[in-house]
């Protein structure tokens, strides 16, 4: 049982590593390719710190920048009697959110099919707009029949969301717990008047108060974007549905946006008349993707398509930040490039090549990570994700590296949607393997402790954050980011680890 000072600040062994040479060849029994896992400090970051008032957020806003808070962070957050149950929790949205990414790819493979086919009435970038058609030759569209004819095509990341932040939605600003997701392309928020709609933190924005609120119409630049493109008494109407059975259904409309000390005017947002789900007291979605619809595609010049972010959460006294612009880009990153695939444009696909545990890089594979030639496998990086998923070939690999060099710990049974667990009950701190995701070109980001063995509970279980893939689609989840310093550079194709902590 190691005795390291509890006050150290775990964030001393963070290893952010930028190398052009392959893998070092020191044995893995090396002390430099060790860490200490502060166990105390873990287990008392389960005890959630009180939620941030809204007025708090608003005034740490600077310009092009707002604060980024786990949900378990905000006002109307659920409840949960302990540590355990809140993780249980976390795990279930995140089966699903998994679950609804790869629904999103079969949906989306399925898209790239019949626009091969003639009279398809699909895009072949496949938006996260679905716009509706008119219901029969004339223009008789009654709200019933609108609620009918929503259907669940789209899938865009999952409704519950994990990361969110304060924006102004109209003219007067009216502020809004929105979530983030690097998976959607979509910004929405609950309209008046609300047909359905869940509950949220804050009132429900009501663009008939706004001086800004434009209704799309038909035959806007923003209609002719889409294909099948229907209207509503000469409005643009958008549905999206999630893999939880979340939705939200209304008009677009262009809308000002105020983030931090920044204004955006018009906007592209779905004013959502229909909505359900467990967005946890937000009012809508900041769609963060890599499409022309996001919030980072309808920015582009204004920010050359780039943003940093930086996520804590698990009890942590500060927050995180949401950056756009050039000056989100570090000096000393570790750059990795971006993959496209034109499949799947919206998503951030990154040139994963490999593993590595205890500073040995493992004997797998870099086609388990590479994009097949239909837009199959690949890594990617996911806000809304958290746990990183890796095929199950690499997964297992990298699970018995990992266990072999802790034989030391004591074992607990699986947890969740984790096979390997340890009992930690009474350990100060523990002495633990590095863990490292090698990358195209050779850069290397080694994991602090904190990221791959996180508490189950709050009396000393912890698990090691890693689950296999159902598909041969890798994610890098929330967990594995957490606390480092992450830029998208959309223009030049790249995404920086640090080289800073947060």
């Amino acid at each position: 049982m190691a005795n390291v000072d509890s006050s150290v600040p775990l964030l001393l062994f963070v290893l952010l590593i930028l190398t052009t040479s392959a893998c070092s060849s020191a044995a893995a029994t090396s002390p430099s390719h060790f860490q200490e896992l502060n166990v105390e400090e873990a287990i008392a970051g389960t005890k959630l710190k009180p939620p941030k008032q809204a007025e708090d957020l608003e005034e740490e806003d600077g310009k092009w920048k707002v604060e980024l808070v786990h949900r378990d962070k905000i006002i109307g957050a659920p409840s949960y009697k302990d540590h355990e149950t809140r993780f249980n929790a976390r795990m279930k949205r995140d089966v699903k959110r998994v679950a609804s990414l790869l629904r999103l790819r079969r949906l989306n493979s399925n898209v790239y099919a019949e626009e091969k086919a003639p009279e398809t009435g699909f895009e072949s970038n496949v938006a996260s707009f679905r716009l509706l058609n008119k219901s029969n030759n004339n223009n008789a569209y009654t709200e019933e029949k609108a609620q009918e004819d929503f259907g669940s095509d789209v899938v865009s990341g999952e409704g519950s969301g994990e990361y969110f932040v304060r924006i102004g939605v109209g003219s007067p600003a009216t502020y809004q717990y929105v979530v983030i997701d690097s998976g959607s392309d979509i910004v929405w928020v609950q309209c008046q008047p609300c047909k359905q709609c869940y509950n949220q933190s804050d009132p429900i924005f009501n663009p008939a108060h706004s001086a800004s609120y434009a209704g799309v119409s038909c035959s806007s630049a923003v209609c002719r974007q889409l294909d099948d493109a229907g209207c509503q008494e000469g409005r643009c109407r958008y549905e999206v549905s999630y893999g939880d059975g979340s939705y939200t259904k209304g008009t677009l409309a262009l809308e000002t946006i105020t983030l931090g000390r920044t204004v955006i005017r018009n906007t592209a947002i779905g004013c959502g008349h229909w909505n359900q789900g467990m967005f946890v007291g937000a009012a809508g979605l900041l769609g963060l993707g890599a499409g022309p619809m996001s919030f980072v595609g309808q920015l582009g010049g204004q920010t050359g398509g780039a943003f940093g972010y930086c996520l804590l959460s698990r009890g942590a006294a500060s927050s995180g930040y949401l950056q756009f612009g050039r000056q989100a880009m570090p000096l000393g990153a570790a750059w990795v490039p971006l993959v496209p695939n034109p499949f799947f444009p919206s998503f951030y696909y990154v040139a994963l090549s490999g593993l590595g545990v205890g500073g040995s890089r493992l004997n797998v594979s870099e086609d388990l990570f590479s994009v097949t030639e239909l837009g199959d496998g690949g890594a990617v990086m996911d806000t809304g994700t958290a746990v990183t998923r890796l095929p199950t070939l690499a997964y297992d690999a990298f699970r018995d590296a990992f266990v072999a060099q802790t034989t030391n710990l004591p074992r607990a049974p699986g947890v969740s949607i984790f096979d390997t667990c340890y009992d930690l009950n009474g350990f100060v701190t523990v002495r633990v393997p590095t863990v490292s995701f090698y990358f195209s070109g050779g850069q290397i980001l080694t994991l602090p402790a904190r990221n791959f063995l996180i508490p189950a509970d709050d009396v000393g279980t912890f698990c090691f954050a890693f689950a296999p893939s159902p598909s041969g689609l890798s994610i890098i989840g929330n967990i594995q980011q957490e606390g480092i310093q992450i830029s998208v550079d959309g223009a030049n194709g790249f995404v920086g680890f640090g080289p800073n902590v947060c």
